[in-house]
């Protein structure tokens, strides 16, 4: 199952895009503002916690990419 820090990140980038198409349709500049400072707070939040999440993985840099195997690149 997904981390709670997968969910962080959908939530605050579709905070930050509805704050974008509100700031274009010109809403109250009092309400624009303050989605501004929240969607900055969200933001050094949401890398916080990306940075400090406890993911570990069995992968190396010799599995390559999953979806492109290293055999399969021509130099």
């Amino acid at each position: 199952m997904k981390s709670y820090v997968h969910k962080l990140v959908v939530i605050v980038t579709a905070f930050l895009v509805v704050y974008t198409v509100f700031a274009h349709y010109g809403l109250p500049l009092a309400l624009v503002f303050a989605m501004c400072t929240a969607g900055q707070a969200l933001t050094i939040y949401m890398v916080y916690k990306v940075l400090t999440d406890n993911y570990k993985t069995d992968k190396t840099f010799k599995d390559w990419y999953e979806d492109k195997p290293a055999e399969t690149i021509k130099e």
